[in-house]
């Protein structure tokens, strides 16, 4: 038989706290009635200067833990979290906003194998969240699916289940608003087997403390820096695939310009070459320190290595295991054009016949030895990474 705990995190509450406690404690023999035995409800009153610890501490049922100072969402989550004895662990907001109601549909999931179980607010039940909220909601959780090895729908849920054992692997975690979104992406980096449950969503009662804008940036930034730290090529390669892209395209217009009779550029031709210059070396390096990042990442965890931009290698072998022969082709390619420039410069060709092909021989050289270099340490960091995963053999059996 399983035991659920359900902590709720409170500031200033008073208005709410005694509804929502009394309707989780409400759900006792329907948590029963699929095989979980016990309840325990935990409220962390966070440094509130209204009557929600007295309310609170009140109701029959409530174990009440009090932060002296206001210490944030997340910081009252944690401090439930460590307290909680249950075998599955749960939380929801003090508002009114999340149904307990809905925590046997969530524990049944969970029971049924998932490790972390979200009520998603975004699909299949009514919803009273403001447009503004679901626009920002739909976003992140898109981005999060993009960024993942997953899909989320609702990715700053404040309603969850999980397993207690699950907890481990998704933190540290932050003590703002910012724990949900930064828990879900945890998860889903930590190949986490996450289910999501339809709830509806209300009003919360009395005012609240979410500001769309500040708060959107916090999770944006906290989404993005949690990703780095588990799969940087997925970020870092994008953006450098990206400025590759706008170098190919200015570089492609350069070409057809000088084939159809154009040998001088205006000040947005200048313009458009500078910035293909820039984006072109600047491109390969982001994407190279994104795969590097990753070998890093891989020694300091010691697990795998997460190959492949889109989730996946688009060649048979990771792309920065091409690295080496794309690094010596760009260097020849390079040293060539810039060789034959060079010759029909002495044999007497003026600088506007030949800058064009002088300026792609240096940025190809400088390409194809970027590609070199973080070959060369790529190859370090696989076999130290290799290395640190092997058995001595010392250890192995006979």
């Amino acid at each position: 038989m399983s035991t659920l705990s359900v902590v709720i995190p409170a500031f200033n509450e008073e208005q709410g706290i005694a509804e929502i406690a009394n309707r989780v404690l409400a759900v006792r023999d329907d948590l029963a009635n699929i095989g979980v035995s016990g309840l325990e409800l935990l409220v962390v009153d966070d440094g509130s200067g209204d009557r929600t610890a007295q309310i609170a501490g009140d109701i029959e049922g409530v174990t009440l833990i009090q932060h002296r100072a206001n210490q944030g969402y997340g910081a009252a989550l944690k401090t439930g979290l460590s307290r909680a004895r249950g075998d599955l662990v749960g939380f929801l907001d003090a508002d009114g906003t999340y149904p307990p109601e809905y925590f046997p549909r969530l524990c049944q999931e969970a029971m049924r194998g998932a490790d972390l179980v979200i009520g998603t607010r975004m699909v299949g039940e009514d919803s009273e969240m403001p447009t503004t909220r679901r626009i920002g909601n739909t976003f992140f959780a898109g981005l999060l699916s993009l960024l993942g090895r997953g899909r989320v729908s609702d990715s700053a849920s404040g309603m969850r289940v999980f397993r207690r054992e699950a907890l481990e692997l998704m933190v540290p975690l932050p003590d703002g608003l910012n724990l949900t979104p930064v828990m879900s992406t945890r998860a889903l980096h930590e190949d986490l087997r996450m289910v999501e449950v339809p709830i509806p969503y209300s009003e919360r009662v009395g005012r609240s403390k979410l500001n769309v804008v500040r708060d959107g940036s916090v999770f944006l930034h906290s989404i993005l820096w949690t990703a780095l730290s588990y799969n940087p090529v997925r970020i870092l390669g994008a953006l450098g695939l990206g400025g590759v892209a706008v170098a190919g395209l200015v570089a492609l217009g350069l070409v057809l310009a000088r084939l159809s009779g154009i040998t001088s550029l205006g000040p947005w031709g200048v313009t458009a070459l500078f910035l293909a210059l820039v984006s072109g070396v600047v491109g390969i390096s982001v994407f190279a320190l994104g795969a590097t990042f990753n070998y890093l990442v891989s020694l300091f965890h010691k697990r795998p290595i997460r190959q492949g931009l889109f989730g996946r290698p688009l060649f048979r072998r990771s792309l920065d295991h091409h690295f080496g022969w794309l690094g010596g082709l760009g260097l020849s390619a390079g040293l060539a054009l810039s060789g034959v420039s060079l010759y029909f410069g002495l044999q007497g060709w003026e600088v506007g016949r030949l800058w064009l092909y002088l300026m792609g021989g240096a940025m190809l050289i400088l390409i194809g030895a970027q590609l070199v270099i973080y070959w060369i340490l790529m190859r370090v960091l696989e076999e130290l990474s290799q290395q640190d995963n092997q058995v001595p053999l010392a250890e192995v059996k006979t």
